[in-house]
């Protein structure tokens, strides 16, 4: 959400913001917001007046009484009755006027970076720069939930009938290799200089509408039936949502944060929920990172935190890409991000495996995080998210680009230890 007194001084830029982002129906709302907000500021400005009106009579109806002067004294306190129902329909009046103005300021986007590439779809999205050498072995790879059923290590059938499409059961060696992706990428993080978290996995709605857009909400999130709860979609929603009406001190900052959760999603628009696939389904597990940082210090941890992930994919061998989003397909929400692509020998392309966003300070305002300093005053902070591994699609970069002519495995040395020592998962 954009500062009033921004949209107020540049409806300009807000209005163009809004066409780079190719959603020409929002640009009524710019004028809308103005208009309210001149209407809100008239009310405060005439309710002021009446206050300052009323305490000056009302001091006068005591000096009246005490000169005998009944009836002026009666005149005044029949003023002063009038000005309160004046100055109580104006609070009703004034805080009508906010709610119609936040409505609209909700779903008017963020300014993006002047650096984000103007594109209609994630089919303009530019790709920025390629990680590690893409091979194509020359024995065929086999579709990713054939190399799990090959090495007993999964059931679908089975998840189909306990929950329907979209969900699995992972066993054995495959579910032990998922364990131990994540023990690694929470290790991996922890090595880096973030603090590890398990969140809570349920949210209230006022953390919701502080961290997405009420589109993104109804698309994404599960309602806990009768109860202000929503099942979280990453934990990056209680990351920040942990700081919802908090001051921090410039000492706090930055607060660099890693997180382990399981993600609950409707995936409502996507393209069909896969019945034997597990690269889009309702449930899975990931590690998040998350940042609170200075305004000015924002698109510094971005590139920290795309390359973590992209570390994180080279340590264990996987070529990766970094692709820029396009304006069209950034979130409301988001100033700039960038998806992080793993290499698919079977499909011969690239796949996501995770996205970096820069919200600037959209969450902070939503969610009233501020910074308390005797310099600069009270100010918002920035924050940012990206994702270290998600193990369902992370499942199947490592075992296509792991997979060996025998139909064996390999595991790479960092993951051994949670392993067991292990070197390759091979066939029963």
């Amino acid at each position: 959400m954009l500062d009033i007194r921004f949209v107020r001084a540049n409806p300009d830029a807000v209005k163009e913001n809004i066409k780079k982002k190719f959603q020409d129906a929002k640009l009524p709302l710019v004028d809308e917001v103005i208009s309210l907000d001149k209407e809100k500021r008239e009310a405060q400005t005439r309710n002021d007046e009446l206050r300052n009106k009323r305490n000056v009579v009302s001091k006068q109806i005591g000096a009246l009484m005490g000169q005998g002067k009944k009836d002026e004294a009666e005149a005044a306190k029949s003023q002063v009755t009038q000005m309160a129902d004046e100055m109580a329909e104006l609070d009703t009046r004034v805080a009508a006027l906010e709610e119609e103005i936040k409505k609209r300021m909700m779903v008017i986007p963020n300014i993006i970076d002047a650096s984000v590439p103007v594109g209609r779809d994630d089919s303009e999205n530019v790709e920025i720069e390629r990680f590690g050498e893409p091979v194509v072995p020359e024995f065929e790879i086999p579709y990713h939930v054939d190399i799990m059923e090959s090495l007993n290590g999964i059931d679908l059938d089975s998840a189909r009938k306990t929950s329907g499409n979209g969900f699995y059961y992972l066993k054995g060696d495959i579910a032990r290799l998922h364990s131990a992706i994540l023990s690694y990428a929470r290790d991996f993080m922890i090595d880096r200089g973030f603090t590890y978290y398990v969140p809570p996995f349920m949210i209230r709605s006022s953390v919701v509408n502080g961290v997405m857009s009420f589109a993104e909400m109804e698309n994404m999130m599960y309602k806990i039936e009768g109860e202000d709860l929503y099942l979280i979609g990453t934990s990056e929603h209680s990351m920040i949502g942990k700081f919802i009406d908090t001051m921090l001190s410039p000492d706090d900052l930055p607060q660099t944060l890693t997180s382990y959760s399981p993600c609950f999603r409707k995936e409502v628009g996507a393209h069909g929920i896969e019945e034997r696939g597990v690269y889009r389904i309702h449930q899975f597990e990931k590690q998040e990172m998350v940042v609170v940082c200075e305004p000015e210090e924002s698109m510094q941890w971005y590139d920290k935190l795309w390359q973590n992930t992209v570390d994180f994919f080279r340590s264990l061998d996987i070529p990766v890409r970094t692709l820029e989003c396009c304006s069209g397909d950034l979130a409301d929400l988001k100033v700039k991000s960038c998806d992080v692509e793993a290499w698919s020998p079977r499909q011969k392309k690239y796949f996501e495996v995770g996205s970096c966003s820069n919200l600037g300070a959209a969450q902070a305002r939503r969610l009233g995080i501020r910074v308390k300093s005797k310099e600069k005053g009270n100010y918002l902070p920035h924050t940012l998210n990206n994702t270290v591994v998600a193990p369902p699609r992370m499942l199947i970069a490592f075992l296509e680009n792991n997979l060996n002519m025998d139909g064996s495995v390999s595991i790479p040395e960092p993951l051994r230890m949670y392993m067991g020592g292990k070197d390759r998962i091979s066939k029963s």
